[in-house]
């Protein structure tokens, strides 16, 4: 079976990309993943998921974006994005009685998008001004983690924030050697954050390369948020991980209803309504757009067993 590296180095070829995007026959696979190109389709999928008992984090694809124009549109989306879902009757709290209660159908959001390739000043400006807009409407805003280049410029960002904006939180990487650190620092913040391995190609000199290193410090990094952390969303697939965690919650006698699970989108979801189910939060991570194709690409790297689908159909006429 291919190793994820390889996966990731093969995808990053533009044949390879001209192939998945032009060929009909990717169409399925690539639907399964991604909830559509534009806003209307993704909201109906969000509806469908909320119905079920979901909630949801709803994700407009892209990165690095290169001018301000760019990053103003980007931002101009997200407020669009922030406006639709609250004219959602699916999407409206349904009980204001707890001390917390999460919102159903959030949005999440990456800092290269809002301009952080052009200057700390300007996706700072531009993500205070949708968290702004958010807050007036009672709901949150996820800034992603990206590749490690800007994990420090994104947590010294957020760290000042979220001083500022409740409303807000992160995401962190368990595979880098940082993330230690940066769970202990958020967890003083009171900051929300959302836990996951990782699915960047990094290399050694920042990240565990052995899988097993990585599933370690997940465990060890999502205990300590359950135990301290502000509202934590566990993001992962592995069964495994999770019945150690719930035995774990269990244990501990913490509350099901101060933290979620998270998973993606068209990715176990037996599991997702399994944990529903038994009375867990589940959160549902839903990406739309037309720049689709590099998180298509991670999420192949994460299902290796897809990708003799891709290099069969490159030797087809």
């Amino acid at each position: 079976m291919f190793s994820r590296a390889f996966i990731l180095k093969t995808a990053s070829l533009a044949p390879v990309e001209k192939t998945v995007r032009n060929s009909k026959l990717f169409k399925p696979l690539v639907r399964r993943f991604i909830a559509g190109d534009t806003l209307d389709e993704s909201l109906d999928a969000c509806v469908v998921l909320l119905q079920k008992g979901l909630m949801v984090t709803l994700d407009i694809l892209g990165e690095n974006t290169e001018s301000p124009e760019a990053a103003n549109q980007a931002k101009a989306t997200y407020l669009n994005m922030l406006q639709r879902i609250s004219q959602l009757p699916e999407a409206k709290n349904a009980s204001t009685a707890e001390a917390f209660s999460p919102e159903p159908l959030n949005i999440s959001i990456k800092l290269t998008q809002c301009g952080l390739d052009l200057g700390i000043d300007v996706a700072e400006k531009n993500l205070c001004e949708v968290l702004d807009y958010a807050k007036s409407l009672n709901n949150f805003v996820r800034v992603d983690m990206e590749a490690s280049d800007y994990a420090e410029r994104t947590v010294a960002l957020m760290s000042k924030i979220v001083t500022q904006y409740s409303n807000t939180g992160t995401v962190l990487q368990s595979y880098l050697f940082r993330t230690d650190d940066d769970v202990a620092k958020m967890i003083s913040l009171k900051s929300r954050v959302r836990l996951v391995k990782g699915a960047y190609l990094e290399p050694a000199s920042v990240a565990y390369p052995e899988k097993e290193k990585v599933d370690e410090a997940y465990v060890r990094q999502a205990k300590a948020l359950l135990e301290a952390g502000h509202y934590p969303a566990i993001a992962t697939h592995d069964e495994a991980i999770i019945n150690e965690l719930v035995k774990f919650v269990d244990e501990k006698k913490i509350d099901k209803k101060t933290f979620e699970f998270q998973m993606l989108y068209g990715i176990r979801r037996d599991l997702q309504e399994s944990l529903v189910a038994k009375g867990y939060n589940v959160r549902i991570y839903v990406p739309f757009g037309d720049q689709w194709y590099p998180y298509f690409s991670r999420r192949l790297a994460e299902r290796p067993a897809n990708t003799m689908f891709i290099l069969k159909s490159l030797f087809k006429g």
